[in-house]
């Protein structure tokens, strides 16, 4: 059976490519777009919860638009899902990413104007122009030093996850003002260039080579439980999005262990290398 996440298909329309689609449902080819927001929350239904979150310029393919819902699948990961057809904005090239854990754009090239949008890490925009400490874009005046070129890649996963230490927890969050544990592993690793699913058993079934029970961690492995993964920061520590902590933030491995199956969500599923 197909995964609902990731199959662009709904009772109504479905991606043109897809097989097996049911009489009465229409083949679209959709259309090209971007978020226009600094977050916005993918749902599982019009109204619905959470799933994920895309983030200002990320690219999406829209399938239908229906009584102010759109009907998506997101670019970076093919993540499915409905948002507020007034997030989306006719498609800009980025040339610029946000490169620190977050910024402002301001309302001109000046650190005491108004400020416009609080931007997380990760976040796409496209520079128009230029001025003394400041990059123009479509959103406002953005600060040069917390942007890097698109095509610019970090070197260490677990560095970039650093970088978010101390952010809220939120299930199925993808920024600075909230993120969970696949969102915190995901932002890294597109961050290094490195494709990856936004949700943990996709994860662990897509990412890295599984290791031999014993196997001693090291930097960068990534440990699994059932809902739930961390970045190991040393072979005593991981650092992770977790509910115990609401935050992103470092715990001994071994508590991390003993804690998590006190609770009732069972013992390490993977320990994988990348």
């Amino acid at each position: 059976m197909s995964d609902p996440r990731l199959t662009p298909m709904n009772a109504r329309v479905a991606a043109a490519h897809l097989r097996d689609v049911p009489e009465g449902v229409r083949r679209v080819e959709g259309s090209a777009r971007q978020i226009n927001l600094p977050v916005v929350d993918l749902l599982r239904s019009p109204e619905g919860k959470r799933d994920r979150q895309l983030l200002y310029g990320e690219t999406l393919r829209v399938f239908e638009e229906r009584d102010g819902w759109a009907f998506v699948q997101a670019d970076k990961d093919g993540y499915v899902g409905y948002l507020p057809g007034t997030s989306l904005s006719v498609l800009q090239p980025a040339t610029h990413w946000v490169s620190a854990p977050a910024t402002h754009a301001y309302d001109a090239a000046d650190m005491k104007s108004p400020d416009l949008a609080t931007l997380s890490f990760g976040s796409l925009v496209t520079v128009t122009g230029s001025a003394t400490g400041f990059a123009e874009t479509p959103l406002g005046f953005v600060p040069k030093v917390h942007l890097s070129e698109i095509d610019t890649c970090m070197t260490h996963p677990v560095a970039v996850a650093a970088g978010f230490l101390g952010t809220p927890y939120l299930w199925g969050g993808n920024s600075r003002c909230g993120i969970d544990c696949s969102g915190l592993v995901q932002a890294a690793l597109l961050a290094c260039g490195t494709t990856c699913p936004g949700d943990s058993d996709l994860q662990q079934a897509d990412l890295g080579k599984t290791l031999p029970d014993g196997t001693p961690p090291k930097r960068g492995d990534l440990l699994f439980w059932k809902g739930h993964v961390a970045w190991v920061a040393d072979p005593q520590t991981i650092l992770h999005a977790n509910a115990a902590h609401m935050a992103v933030a470092y715990e001994p491995i071994q508590a991390a262990i003993e804690r998590i199956q006190a609770q009732g969500d069972g013992p390490v599923t993977a320990h994988k290398r990348l």
